[in-house]
């Protein structure tokens, strides 16, 4: 049974993932829901009931948030339904840091520049800014990257992260 703490938790992420991402309220809220509860995989349908939602709606979040790779379903010997969970690996190659992405929307914003001519420099100031952009994301992102991963790799040889226990107990 979902607490009123895990709830109002799961409505803020929610929220932050509706207003930073466009995500549905609904995907923010299995995502924040699923960080929170006890056990921390769950069916569908406990989904479904602990955050008043339909099956559908929850269906269609976890459909999404596993586009993104960040949940996974799975199915032990003998159930006869799906269970969700976040994740493990998923910030092991996120991704918001894939070069490839920003390359295409500097491309973009350039084929915009062709098209507007002589038009006000404002707008094209718009797109020259835009393309610059991307092409900065696109070339400082990859070193962003690697920089985490060493960070990463030097907090579990300390032991400062709390899951480089939890891996260890398994």
């Amino acid at each position: 049974m979902a607490t009123d703490e895990q709830l109002a938790y799961a409505d803020r992420a929610g929220s932050f993932y509706a207003r930073e991402y466009g995500f549905p309220p609904v995907t923010g809220r299995v995502l924040g829901y699923l960080a929170v509860c006890d056990p921390p995989q769950q069916t569908i349908a406990d989904l479904a009931e602990a955050l008043r939602a339909s099956r559908s709606a929850i269906t269609a979040a976890v459909s999404q948030l596993e586009g993104y790779h960040a949940v996974r379903r799975a199915r032990a010997a003998g159930d006869r339904f799906d269970r969700v969970g976040l994740n493990p690996d998923a910030g092991l190659e996120p991704r918001g840091f894939d070069a490839a992405a920003y390359k295409l929307q500097a491309e973009l914003a350039r084929e915009g520049l062709a098209l507007t001519g002589h038009a006000d420099p404002r707008r094209r100031a718009a797109l020259e800014e835009a393309a610059a952009l991307y092409d900065f994301l696109a070339a400082r992102l990859p070193e962003v990257f690697a920089e985490w991963q060493q960070h990463r790799a030097a907090m579990h040889e300390a032991g400062d992260p709390p899951t480089a226990t939890a891996k260890e107990d398994k």
